[in-house]
């Protein structure tokens, strides 16, 4: 914590010094959600690209200057980050666009994005002498989270929907959390969370309420950049449920930027689901964000009522990015077509960033022209349930030649 400077309010910008325990703004109530604010000043004379060269560590703790995290403890936990970013060397020319990157949180210790933000939330609760951290999830917050505490000896009380992917759940109990499934959706499991939270005094991981999550998410964008040598892409397309990725997203970008450590902010394409897409409706008729239905296969992002609508709003306003919405049919679609195009298998909130980008060809939002940056959130393995839905089983053949050989004819195999 070395650079924090203090805290400032995303709705009436009103200061607070870091000595002051804070997760939402006094005057504004829980819509005040706060930012994390740096002396870039002080941090661009030791923050530099010579700083990364000589820079060893190879999980997101290298980035531990550019974060509100005290380094004692950070040796002890899971590796997280360091996750690949592949050149396309198949979609780019399918979906006609200039280059393509992708980056493939799906590598992480529990195969999604959200490990960046329960690194941080273990240590934070650590740095508190809190035992027990608590947070409300579709899955994936939810089982990061429990995989990241029990790295640390900590407990964990998690809230899920009904609804929440069994291969997500069973994460959960592996890794010994107290689970708390709820009768409802998001919504009814996020304010079940608040009011437990608030009644045992629990640390709570709510990434859209703890101002500290962001600045874990924000080290993909660190990684997107410091691997493309500092010059990133012009569009980093990411898939948003809270908002709180995307908000991290460009965090990342902008602490890099007011460094000079990068020329430009990337544009973000903020992707949602049809079926649930209460920022892109905002978007498009220019009204303020309303409750929308959750009626969506990618259960990651399916989040009617978004706890950090400000930061994710102003993302894409400020990198003067678009919004897109996709069907789930383009997102299985896109399930698969990563999958045999490049090797990668994606959960449905995660192909739904390649979904978007697809979409915003197809509308020249993006441009043949343009350099871009898919982020992978979460691996495949997390919902198989829905992944099955992508795709047809094969047939189960007898152990015989020629049926195999009449079988491979009618997929257009050659007897060679």
């Amino acid at each position: 914590m070395k650079y924090v400077k203090g805290y400032e309010c995303s709705l009436c910008h009103k200061f607070f010094p870091i000595q002051e325990e804070l997760f939402t703004c006094p005057d504004c109530g829980e819509k005040g959600i706060l930012d994390i604010i740096y002396d870039y000043e002080a941090m661009k004379k030791e923050v530099t690209k010579e700083y990364f060269l000589k820079n060893s560590e190879k999980s997101m703790w290298r980035y531990h200057l550019l974060m509100s995290v005290n380094e004692e403890l950070l040796e002890k936990t899971l590796k997280v980050g360091n996750t690949p970013l592949y050149t396309s060397f198949n979609l780019a020319s399918i979906i006609n666009v200039k280059t393509l990157y992708i980056k493939d949180e799906g590598l992480n210790p529990t195969q999604s994005l959200k490990d960046r933000a329960s690194a941080v939330a273990v240590i934070k609760a650590m740095e508190k002498n809190q035992t027990t951290l608590a947070c409300s999830s579709t899955g994936n917050a939810a089982s990061s989270l429990a995989g990241n505490a029990a790295r640390m000896g900590l407990n964990t009380v998690i809230f899920v929907p009904k609804r929440a992917p069994v291969g997500k759940l069973t994460q959960l109990l592996y890794y010994g959390a107290t689970v708390i499934k709820v009768d409802g959706d998001y919504k009814d499991a996020f304010q079940l969370s608040k009011l437990a939270i608030n009644h045992y005094k629990w640390y709570n991981r709510n990434a859209a309420i703890n101002p500290h999550l962001v600045e874990g998410k924000k080290t993909v964008a660190f990684e997107i950049a410091e691997q493309l040598q500092f010059k990133p892409t012009d569009w980093v397309v990411v898939s948003v449920g809270d908002g709180c990725t995307i908000a991290g997203v460009y965090k990342g970008f902008y602490d890099l930027f007011r460094l000079g450590l990068i020329d430009k902010i990337p544009k973000l394409l903020g992707v949602q689901s049809e079926g649930c897409s209460p920022f892109v409706e905002a978007y498009e008729s220019g009204l303020p964000l309303a409750e929308a239905e959750e009626l969506t296969i990618a259960d990651s992002i399916a989040v009617g009522i978004p706890r950090n609508p400000i930061k994710a709003i102003n993302a894409v306003k400020l990198s003067l990015g678009s919004w897109m919405k996709v069907s789930d049919k383009l997102i299985l679609d896109s399930m698969v077509l990563l999958g045999k195009t490049e090797g990668i298998f994606a959960e449905p909130a995660a192909a739904a960033s390649l979904a978007g980008l697809i979409q915003a060809r197809k509308q020249n939002v993006i441009t043949k022209e343009d350099s871009v940056t898919i982020i992978v959130t979460g691996n495949g393995l997390k919902d198989t349930q829905n992944a099955l839905k992508a795709i047809q089983e094969p047939p189960t053949l007898k152990p015989n030649l020629s049926e195999l050989i009449n079988y491979l004819k009618t997929r257009g195999e050659n007897d060679e």
